[in-house]
């Protein structure tokens, strides 16, 4: 795992790589990470590896770049979640933060990534990517869900992208910004109607290429949309984390 620290916030890579070990399970030879990005392998279940990210600090704060790799290799289960929730924080290098993700699957291996919420506290500024690479044979579950502003505060700004490729074809490419500064403000008619949590659902199943769920509304302030390939987007807005991880959850379990 690298780590600097700069007068303009720190820097920090962990990176996980799981393969399948040939026997119906799946290791683990890269696992690292430190720092404000401290990874640790719990216990799994079957053929399944679990992995969690571990805040070893606050953050990311103004001028920090946070960087996660996971690659889950041929016949690997791998499961990436964190201990708790990520705070973006107000720092004192003006510049704004990032965190990038960056997920690889290949044929014949599954990905769950499941982090807690993603907090966009007041004054914070903070910029997301996440950028993955699905094989035509992949598997994957994404989760991703932000919080803006904690409890009676308004929120940071906050950017957020999502890039998912199938067998090199781009099947999702969306961005959404909030906060003070954001394009038409956060809480306009073309953002999130004053709602105070976002969050969205990527599922990739070969099944779904022949089989396609269909696009509906499930319940009020969600929805389920396939995409130009294997796979379904599964967007969601709600007052509060809770309801929004139910609304996750629920439309998860309609496609089963």
């Amino acid at each position: 795992m690298d780590r600097v620290t700069t007068a303009g916030g720190v820097r920090a890579t962990a990176r996980v790589l799981a393969r399948g070990d040939g026997r119906g399970g799946t290791v683990l030879p890269v696992l690292e990470g430190e720092g404000p990005l401290a990874v640790r392998r719990t216990r799994g279940s079957g053929a399944e590896a679990r992995v969690l990210l571990v805040g070893a600090m606050s953050g990311p704060l103004g001028g920090d770049h946070f960087t996660v790799a996971a690659h889950a290799a041929g016949g690997a289960r791998l499961t990436v979640g964190s201990a708790a929730a990520t705070l973006a924080l107000p720092g004192q290098d003006r510049t704004g933060a990032r965190y990038d993700v960056r997920l690889a699957v290949d044929d014949d291996a599954e990905l769950h990534w499941l982090p807690e919420q993603l907090i966009s506290a007041g004054g914070s500024d903070l910029h997301v990517t996440t950028s993955v690479d699905l094989a035509a044979g992949a598997r994957l579950l994404l989760r991703e869900e932000q919080v803006l502003g904690r409890a009676g505060e308004e929120p940071g700004r906050l950017t957020s992208r999502l890039t998912v490729r199938i067998d090199g074809r781009c099947v999702l490419d969306q961005e959404l910004a909030c906060g003070p500064g954001a394009p038409g403000g956060w809480d306009g008619p073309a953002g999130l109607a004053g709602h105070g949590a976002v969050g969205q659902l990527v599922v990739v199943r070969p099944g779904f290429a022949t089989e396609p769920p269909a696009a509906r509304a499930f319940e009020e302030g969600a929805a389920v949309l396939p995409l130009a390939g294997p796979a379904v987007l599964v967007t969601a807005v709600a007052p509060d984390a809770l309801r929004l991880r139910r609304l996750l959850d629920g439309a998860l379990a309609s496609l089963d």
